[in-house]
């Protein structure tokens, strides 16, 4: 299993193949529906973004409240779909990669090919699992959304599988 860190090593992103396990570690941002929606309307407004979009990756989560004595809740991955409507515009900021759980449109599949990027799966049902892999949260922007406002999330061995590499891909349609 292949092991990166971000953003030390974000080129090997490009050589990744859909089907590949890797263990990520670097910073991560968590951003669901609501924040994805804020993003992509500030851009469209020609305003400055809370933070830079350029290889960043984006983990489709909203965790739970942080139990006592615990850097983070439970952190499973959301449905990547619901952001697909706000994928091209941060593709285009130069958003590395996005993790998620299950298909993406095949609008998005030619948008990642087209930006060169890369969507990542994380296990689904292993929100408590995952958590144990985040080291550090910090809030980026959004507070007022709760939990689905933007934190930066440092992550080590975080576990993924290549959905859609760099070239379009596909692990649900391709292998």
């Amino acid at each position: 299993m292949k092991k990166i860190v971000i953003p030390r090593n974000i080129r090997q992103f490009f050589r990744l193949r859909a089907g590949e396990e890797l263990l990520l570690s670097g910073h991560i941002l968590t951003a669901r529906d609501q924040a994805h929606k804020r993003l992509v309307s500030v851009i469209r407004q020609n305003k400055k973004l809370p933070f830079a979009l350029r290889n960043q990756v984006i983990y489709y989560c909203g965790p739970t409240g942080t139990p006592r004595g615990k850097v983070i809740g439970s952190c499973g991955p959301t449905t990547a779909s619901r952001m697909d409507n706000f994928t091209e515009p941060l593709l285009r900021q130069g958003l590395a990669g996005m993790i998620g759980k299950g298909r993406r449109s095949q609008k998005v599949r030619q948008a990642i090919k087209k930006y060169k990027s890369i969507y990542f799966i994380a296990p689904a049902g292993c929100g408590a699992l995952l958590a144990q892999k985040v080291l550090s949260k910090k809030l980026v922007a959004f507070a007022n959304l709760g939990p689905e406002a933007i934190y930066s999330l440092e992550v080590k061995d975080f576990p993924l599988i290549v959905a859609i590499d760099s070239r379009g891909r596909s692990i649900y349609s391709d292998l």
